[in-house]
């Protein structure tokens, strides 16, 4: 007999606190995730899980916001990368049927340890590059080199023009332009023909005033 009682009692335990864990109000929990070092700030696609019911997820929206039915007294974890988690527990006898609040997440500031990149391999290969390297000249030594006329000459072929050069290279070019758009008389065929006229008119002009001198007045007389 004790043997069929105890099972039976326990079987009343499990269904009386499943029934009570059944009985519990149901709440529409809703809310806004924002940043905790400012309200401004709102905390996209965060996490949302119901630990105390079936481990239900859900997530916020873009904007932080999110809604959804829970029961009294559950615990709501949210958590999101870089910030840290945060818990809350839904109160009992909500009147409303309703619970708002605002989660506030922590920024988590994790300090990582300072890892430093060489380009060698081994320490050997570093020791072996750093005895082998040329020493640095001096601030004179360098300002020498830089206004050499191998340099100078370097720089001339590699950078750009500036805007005085241009303006100069401009002058020179509307120069050569200018040069060649004054054409030589010479070298044109009616300025030669005009030439060989003027020389002709002048030719026969001197030969009128020739004939008209020698020619001899004549005198009447009685």
């Amino acid at each position: 007999m004790k043997r069929v009682i105890a099972p039976l009692l326990f079987l009343f335990a499990a269904a009386t606190a499943f029934a009570q864990k059944q009985e519990r109000p149901l709440v529409q929990f809703s809310g806004i995730v924002h940043n905790g070092d400012s309200t401004k700030v709102i905390v996209p696609y965060v996490t949302i899980v119901n630990a105390s019911y079936h481990g239900e997820i859900s997530q916020t929206n873009y904007k932080g916001y999110f809604s959804f039915v829970v029961h009294e007294q559950d615990t709501i974890k949210f958590s999101c990368v870089g910030y840290a988690p945060a818990d809350v527990v839904i109160p009992a006898n909500v009147v409303t049927g309703s619970y708002t609040v605002q989660v506030k997440l922590k920024p988590l500031i994790v300090n990582l340890p300072v890892f430093k990149v060489f380009p060698w391999a081994t320490t050997e290969e570093f020791t072996k590059e750093f005895l082998t390297m040329k020493v640095a000249d001096d601030d004179l030594a360098i300002a020498r080199k830089n206004l050499s006329n191998a340099s100078i000459a370097a720089l001339e072929r590699t950078l750009p023009r500036d805007g005085g050069e241009m303006n100069s290279f401009q002058d020179f070019h509307n120069g050569i332009l200018n040069s060649h758009s004054t054409v030589n008389p010479l070298l044109n065929p009616f300025n030669w023909g005009n030439l060989i006229k003027e020389i002709s008119d002048g030719d026969k002009s001197r030969s009128a005033d020739t004939q008209s001198s020698s020619t001899p007045s004549s005198t009447t007389g009685n």
